[in-house]
Order: C-alpha cells, then structure tokens, then sequence
C-alpha cells in the first residue's frame, strides 16, 4: 500500500480536495461516496465520478479504507483530523517561517489584529504550557 505523502515530522499532507473530502468523512463515517458527494454539492459541485475516483485515489494513499457490504462501498478515515492538521500546520510553518514558531507567532500577534480575547487566550496558553515545562 502507498502511504500519504507525509512531511518531516511524520504527519500527512493533504490536498484541497482531499481535505473538503476528508472533513465530509470525518463527520458521517463509514459513509458512501455518494454522502460526500451530497454534502460537497453547494461548495464544490463535483460529479459523482469525481468524488468516487478521488476517494479511490485516497484509499491507494492509505487516507481512507473501504468497507464492502454486498455491493455497497463504505468509506473510513485511517488518518485522524489531527494527525492532518499537524501535517497542514507544519507545511506551512517550514514554508512561510523556514519551521519556526517564534518568529510565526510574532507575525501573528503584530500583523493579524488579535483581538483582546485572543490575547487572553495566547497568555493562558503560554501560562499552561509553561506549568508542564516545571
């Protein structure tokens, strides 16, 4: 079995497509590609052929895994949402920030416009993971 394109820390990186898909997954699984076709209609208007060969495609990366009932194909995550996002997090974080989190969370803090709450939110984060450090 091929597995999912992964970066250095181990974690898979997803395309577009394989996220929209894999967030339909992740909420109704087992499920049938005809479901993720159904819930993707408004936002991506794919055919039914799409979504079932970009599922199969998944199924070959080890993303997803099939189940066969008579002829009915059911479709599960073997990546979890978080596994995913970490893989996400840290493409992105090599790429914008050559894999630093400092000079990213400055960015954040300076260029995004946090508002007050989140800046609460950060310090009590800092705070929590400070208390683990001791």
């Amino acid at each position: 079995m091929v597995r999912p394109k992964q970066n250095n820390q181990g974690k898979p990186e997803l395309t577009e497509a394989e996220w929209a898909i894999m967030k339909v997954v992740w909420e109704n699984e087992p499920c049938a590609a005809g479901t993720v076709q159904e819930a993707l209609k408004k936002s991506k208007d794919w055919a039914y052929s799409t979504v079932k060969t970009t599922m199969d495609r998944m199924v070959g990366k080890g993303l997803l895994e099939i189940t066969k009932i008579r002829n009915l194909q059911l479709f599960n995550s073997r990546i979890s949402e978080e596994d995913a996002r970490k893989g996400e997090f840290r493409k992105m974080l090599k790429r914008a920030f050559d894999g630093a989190l400092t000079p990213m969370m400055q960015f954040l803090i300076e260029q995004e416009g946090l508002s007050k709450d989140e800046l609460n939110q950060l310090r009590q984060f800092v705070e929590k993971a400070q208390q683990k450090k001791k």
